[in-house]
């Protein structure tokens, strides 16, 4: 008797594993993000409002199209040159090419200048954008995840990775 009910349970296991698959949407998977971005150089974006106009817009391509807005809440800088800046940001576009939506962040951005941020020039910078939950609207609605930026200092652009799910 035992021998008929290993098969069994093993088919029953097999479609209970099946249809829990099939109760994820298929938009909550995590999309891998890359692209480019760049400080708006007039006109693209829609200018900046308060309390996100503290940069120029920044034009997202690639796997984010849009605009990116900045808040920054803190600021600190060391005697060595290392600038450090703290706030929060607003993604207003679409992923992939779907439908438009917004999403808010939270952010830490390091750099490091030569000699310092106030007369010098940046050596190199990264920031980290965890995006806040419950934040997404529209197609971003949902949204859950992180943006993690590089600055390319040669040609004033910043690449962008990391990963979205839409719940």
């Amino acid at each position: 008797m035992q021998h008929k009910a290993a098969p069994l349970a093993f088919v029953i296991a097999l479609a209970f594993g099946f249809l829990a698959l099939m109760s994820v949407p298929a938009h909550a998977a995590t999309n891998q993000l890359a692209g480019r971005a760049y400080l708006d150089p007039g006109g693209e974006c829609s200018p900046p409002q308060a309390p996100y106009a503290d940069y120029p817009a920044i034009v997202m391509t690639g796997s984010l199209e849009g605009c990116w807005y900045t808040n920054i809440l803190s600021t600190r800088e060391t005697p060595s040159g290392v600038y450090l800046e703290t706030g929060e940001e607003v993604f207003v576009g679409s992923l992939n090419g779907g439908a438009e939506g917004s999403f808010t962040t939270t952010y830490r951005f390091e750099s490091k200048w030569d000699p310092n941020v106030t007369t010098g020039s940046e050596v190199h910078g990264r920031c980290q954008h965890p995006i806040v939950g419950g934040s997404g609207t529209g197609g971003l609605e949902g949204a859950k995840g992180r943006v993690d930026f590089k600055d390319i200092i040669e040609t004033g652009d910043f690449l962008y990775r990391g990963h979205i799910s839409l719940r």
